[in-house]
Formats: structure tokens, sequence, C-alpha cells
């Protein structure tokens, strides 16, 4: 069950690690926040919208759940639900900051040693509801909130900022995060994570 999943990130991860190793591993004329408290980051996050790509192509209900690791990184869970093949499929990944645990830049390896970039360009420092991310260029982006559901304001508020940052979005996908699926999101070690 997990294997499609597992293979569509490997070609993510290396797209993403043969961006960084050639130095863009944050786009260009933008920056990470600064002041980031991976404490509060930590927990579950669902995916409002994205640039399409073919490691989640199809998925809906799409969440990521960053807790601590012993090493000092976070450990990354994936999931999300294939419509077409009626199963959740998941990824289990680590993450380590780039530049200081204050700075939200990190690299995410879901396979051994290649990682992919990881950049925190636009976050709610209040109360950690929101985030904008990119990934090594403009093609990669995610509209990230705490809840399945982000109020328009803020939504349509990050969009215009992305779009602003030079993200073409227009062809950003919004997630089904209520599909029929909903009263089965497997949760329960998630949860176990968050302590």
């Amino acid at each position: 069950m997990r294997t499609p999943f597992y293979t569509l990130l490997l070609a993510l991860v290396l797209t993403l690690g043969q961006s960084a190793c050639a130095g863009k591993d944050t786009p260009k004329g933008l920056t990470p926040v600064k002041d980031f408290k991976a404490d509060q980051y930590l927990g579950i996050w669902y995916e409002i919208a994205r640039l399409d790509h073919s490691f989640e192509r199809g998925l809906q209900q799409v969440t990521a759940t960053y807790s601590k690791r012993e090493d000092g990184g976070l450990k990354v869970i994936n999931r999300g639900y294939n419509v077409e093949k009626q199963q959740w499929e998941e990824a289990e990944g680590k993450a380590y900051f780039v530049d200081g645990a204050d700075t939200g830049k990190l690299k995410v390896s879901f396979f051994g040693p290649f990682y992919g970039a990881y950049n925190i360009i636009v976050l709610d420092k209040v109360n950690y509801n929101f985030a904008l991310v990119a990934g090594p260029d403009r093609d990669y982006l995610w509209i990230l909130s705490r809840s399945p559901q982000l109020p328009f304001p803020v939504k349509a508020e990050l969009v215009a900022r992305a779009q602003a940052l030079g993200f073409d979005t227009s062809k950003l996908i919004y997630v089904d995060q209520l599909g029929p699926a909903a009263t089965k999101i497997p949760h329960s070690d998630t949860m176990r994570d968050k302590d």
C-alpha cells in the first residue's frame, strides 16, 4: 500500500536534491522566515493548496505531521488519500535545519542521503496557524493550515502574497480535506507523535 507513495516521493527528493546540490535551495529573491520556533511548528498541518507534482497527483486530504527526533532533527509523516485507488498512502522522512533552528529553512529526506529544500517563506508567527512553503524554486509551493479549512480572507491573502513573490498561483490545486474518506483518517499514531 505504501510503495507507490514512496516511489513518487523518491522522484520529488531526487528532483529537489539535484536543485539543492546546484545551489538553488531557496528560490531567488525569497528569504525563509526568521525567529522561527520549531516547537510551535510541531504537530499536524493540513495541505490547503499546492502546485501540481507527480508525487502528490491524485491525493486529497493530505497532511504533514512533525515531531522531534533524538538527533535534533524533525520526524516527518506525510499522508494522503489516493482517490483513484481509494486507499491511504504514507511516507516517513526526516528534516534538519540548514541555517539554525531559528530560521525556517530545512532540508527534508524520505530516502537516505537525498534531501530536498523546504523553505517557510510566510508564517503566522503569533499562533502558527498557517504557512506558505516553497521548495528550491518557484515550481514548488504549498499553503498549509492547522485546520482542514482555512478562512477565505487568510487563504486569499496567502495566494496574493505567493503571486506577488512570483509563483504562478493560477496553477494552484486546492486540496479536498473533507472528502468521502474524511471519517476514516488514520491519525492514531500521528496524535501520539504530538506528545
